[in-house]
């Protein structure tokens, strides 16, 4: 699907766009590229951070899928293209459900228009930050007697402490069935404080710093994910390192962890 079949709503870059861009997708437009660039002339090898991400993604849901979990929560999902969530999952488990949810418009439309009309599969609006919301919304699709895969890949660094990203998660956790799973990933300055810097300076100059972004250590990633789940070897790592299945073959500025709820 080419970007001119899109909803036309392209007037401002948009980190979900962004994303795809950096991913070699086509869900974005000229506005995104631009900024791309130039966050990659700030730090080159932001490329590499997205990809180790999104690997660690491919891999965390098909462990979720090898642990008999077939419906998944993804929020702050972003555009659902190359390799997301029900694509990794069905090539294992074909009947599987997932429930994608993004608190930008954007992202929202464009999900539904690439996902067209695929009843186990749904993108809705909400905000992390209003876990009532959310879970309100996923009941509506999801099957909570039974184990969701829970994924907050790439979105909790959107979140400042003043929010109390620990306590937000744990509403999620406390909702989530014996035998879930959830999965993060989270921007962070602990490999290479000055690249990381310098893009997450680009990317917040561009949009007049009204979308930060707080990169957290090791001790603090690991905080997230509360005392109720029951972290999944090897722990905290930085993503290409979590449970990899073949070469390392890019930079990691993040970190990744799976938690499995008892």
């Amino acid at each position: 699907m080419r970007p001119r079949d899109l909803p036309v709503d392209f007037a401002t870059p948009n980190a979900a766009r962004l994303y795809d861009y950096f991913l070699g997708g086509a869900s974005n437009s000229s506005i995104d590229r631009e900024l791309a660039h130039r966050i990659s002339e700030a730090a080159p090898d932001t490329h590499g951070y997205v990809r180790s991400n999104r690997n660690f993604l491919r891999r965390a849901v098909r462990h979720m899928v090898g642990e008999g979990i077939t419906q998944f929560l993804d929020i702050g999902s972003g555009i659902p293209t190359l390799g997301n969530v029900h694509e990794v999952a069905r090539i294992v488990t074909p009947w599987v459900r997932v429930l994608y949810v993004d608190n930008n418009e954007s992202a929202v439309n464009h999900s539904n228009t690439i996902l067209n009309g695929d009843p186990n599969v749904l993108a809705v609006q909400a905000d992390l930050r209003l876990p009532d919301h959310v879970l309100s919304k996923a009941a509506e699709f999801l099957d909570f007697s039974q184990p969701v895969g829970l994924l907050t890949v790439a979105v909790l660094h959107f979140i400042p402490d003043s929010d109390d990203p620990r306590a937000l998660l744990a509403n999620y956790h406390s909702a989530l069935p014996s035998g879930s799973c959830h999965a993060l990933s989270h921007a962070t300055g602990d490999f290479d404080a000055e690249q990381m810097a310098a893009a997450i300076a680009a990317y917040e100059k561009d949009n007049d710093r009204l979308e930060r972004v707080f990169a957290r250590t090791r001790e603090e990633v690991a905080a997230l994910m509360g005392d109720d789940l029951e972290l999944v070897e090897p722990g905290v790592v930085p993503t290409e390192l979590w449970r990899p299945d073949g070469p390392r073959a890019s930079k990691s500025g993040a970190y990744a962890a799976l938690a499995r709820k008892p």
